[in-house]
């Protein structure tokens, strides 16, 4: 993919509102056509490429978390602070990508999971979207290398992962808001094949994230040992309170629920039918979660999960959901940097201004203790004392 194809990709986005992963499929089906081997090396020879759009696109040097296949190249742009990410990759390429950021000083903040675990017709099984093609859907499904069924399938993918240099496991543990045909609700992986990840993971040294929104599940996975989740949208107290006990941790990704928690029926309208319908259901539960959820103390990280809403490189939507939200800034901005740290394992050497730290240090001109879109409006950035 060529450097003017990946501007013209981010513009249409902006200016036409849509997620640029979905322009990107025309791509992808175009790439099916060429042979696995060609194809890797096409993707990788772009890698610089992609970077340089990047940059230029956005104005400010970004640094791009992994290529990814299966139903799109979606990309995701993460600022430099030591975002989590956690999401799906195309196999053999992000393994070459990730020793291609182990040798480059500029991505070695990053902290990956290759591919995230699955079970058909999940949150994480993207051939949703073709569902009522079962051929296309069934062909599409065959590419997610870690979506099957067993604990002993499980098993082997948490090894195969850390095999390809994971530095964690996600595991798709519910249904989602904006994928088509499952709901938030829905446990996707059961107890067996849950505890097996959790178990196989931990002995080879590695933590397990989540993306899960029930109590119950939440609850359950606790139980069995997570390290941490991801939304946990619609929890209650008794839950909070748990994960308070336990001293776990919480990236709750308010950004994407925005519209439906300080409820704005126009801007309702603008989303997807199917993100809006649950929305729309949904919204007396995410409103509660959100009290429970501000009002803990629960060790709260910072990401964003913009799949429907914003590019991933506006992250300073988020900060102002926290705001709007009540949250007091210091608390925002410190899930951003320490807290986050810690939770990447990354406490030191990033996080925090003292002796002994990379010198990376941003700053602003606008007052971010009030004026909630100030964090989008980033003046000055220094990255290893440069």
């Amino acid at each position: 993919m060529a450097l003017d194809s990946m501007k013209e990709i981010f513009e249409r986005s902006a200016r036409e509102n849509i997620p640029f992963w979905e322009i990107v499929l025309q791509y992808d089906m175009e790439e099916r056509q060429v042979s696995r081997q060609a194809s890797m090396a096409k993707m990788l020879s772009t890698w610089q490429a992609i970077q340089d759009a990047a940059d230029s696109y956005t104005g400010t040097q970004r640094s791009v978390s992994g290529l990814v296949g299966g139903d799109g190249l979606k990309m995701r742009l993460y600022a430099r602070r030591g975002e989590s990410i956690g999401g799906e990759f195309m196999d053999e390429v992000i393994v070459q990508a990730i020793s291609m950021a182990e040798s480059n000083a500029c991505m070695r903040r990053i902290v990956a999971a290759p591919m995230f675990l699955c079970s058909a017709g999940s949150h994480g099984d993207l051939s949703q979207g073709f569902a009522r093609n079962p051929l296309l859907s069934q062909k599409l499904q065959q590419e997610r290398l870690t979506l099957g069924a067993g604990k002993d399938y499980f098993v082997n993918a948490v090894r195969e992962q850390v095999k390809y240099g994971s530095d964690f496991l996600k595991i798709m543990a519910t249904g989602g808001f904006f994928t088509p045909y499952d709901t938030p609700i829905q446990q996707q992986l059961n107890d067996e094949e849950l505890k097996a990840i959790m178990d196989t993971a931990h002995a080879l040294g590695k933590t397990v994230t989540a993306h899960v929104y029930t109590n119950e599940l939440m609850q359950k996975l606790i139980a069995f040992g997570i390290d941490g989740m991801e939304h946990g949208s619609l929890m209650n107290r008794e839950t909070a309170q748990l994960i308070e006990e336990k001293g776990l941790y919480l990236v709750p990704t308010f950004c994407p629920y925005e519209e439906a928690v300080h409820y704005d029926p126009e801007e309702m309208k603008k989303k997807q039918p199917e993100f809006r319908r649950k929305l729309e259901l949904y919204k007396n539960a995410l409103q509660a979660g959100r009290e429970v959820i501000c009002s803990s103390k629960i060790k709260l990280g910072y990401g964003t999960d913009f799949v429907a809403n914003h590019q991933n490189y506006e992250s300073g939507y988020e900060y102002e959901a926290w705001l709007n939200s009540g949250m007091n800034p210091f608390a925002a901005l410190k899930a951003a940097t320490s807290v986050n740290a810690d939770i990447l394992q990354l406490s030191d050497k990033i996080g925090t201004i003292e002796p002994g730290k990379y010198a990376d240090i941003s700053a602003w001109k606008r007052d971010l203790m009030h004026d909630t879109k100030a964090l989008l409006d980033c003046a000055f950035v220094m990255k290893d004392g440069k």
